[in-house]
């Protein structure tokens, strides 16, 4: 069901290269529970986008157009969905260029989701806290729930929806919670968005 706030604008950053990316599906799959929420979305899937390396310049006049483009559209969202496999322990080197791409501009004070991708079975935790690292770092709220998907590579059928409805529903949920948040946020309902940001999601981690 949708929120019954403001419309806001959630945007999902793929952190993969791969033509076939469990990422990507990953992060679609959160997108969806935002649009579920009433959002507008959009996915950002960086292989489609043109990107130097940062090398820390001030001088910006050869950069690709790709580069303003991907600031342009984080900017203009309230809320951010960051998907990423995990390599060795952490999260992708296209995603931290991008992020390191962008700044202040682009993400302070903005809600962001997280969900990671992993082919093996410890899923992408270790990436995840890596980024919420990032996201304390940029000055932003990162949701306290996450999503972590293990064995990516059986876990979505091919339609990209995954074979398992309450994994589905867990990645989504992180979605929802982004676009739900943001609508707070930005609809100045300071009370509210307070009350909801104290009562932490349950840790199903916890039972048993």
């Amino acid at each position: 069901m949708a929120a019954n706030r403001e419309s806001v604008r959630v945007v999902g950053i793929s952190g993969s290269l791969r033509l076939e990316s469990c990422t990507r599906m990953a992060t679609e799959a959160a997108l969806r529970g935002a649009q579920k929420m009433g959002a507008e979305i959009q996915l950002i899937d960086l292989k489609e986008y043109d990107l130097i390396f940062c090398d820390g310049k001030e001088d910006e006049s050869r950069y690709p157009k790709d580069v303003f483009r991907l600031r342009e559209e984080v900017a203009g969202a309230q809320g951010i969905v960051l998907g990423t496999p995990e390599y060795h322990g952490s999260f992708s080197g296209v995603l931290k260029n991008a992020l390191d791409l962008m700044g202040f501009d682009e993400f302070e004070g903005k809600m962001i989701g997280l969900v990671g991708v992993s082919g093996g079975m410890m899923g992408a935790t270790s990436a995840l806290n890596s980024l919420r690292e990032i996201g304390r770092s940029l000055h932003t709220w990162v949701i306290p729930e996450q999503a972590s998907i293990s064995k990516a590579w059986n876990a979505f059928n091919e339609d990209g929806t995954m074979k398992e409805a309450e994994l589905e529903k867990r990645v989504e949920n992180v979605g929802c919670q982004v676009a739900r948040y943001a609508s707070l946020h930005s609809s100045k309902m300071a009370e509210e968005f307070l009350k909801l940001w104290e009562r932490a999601p349950e840790n199903p981690g916890a039972k048993g």
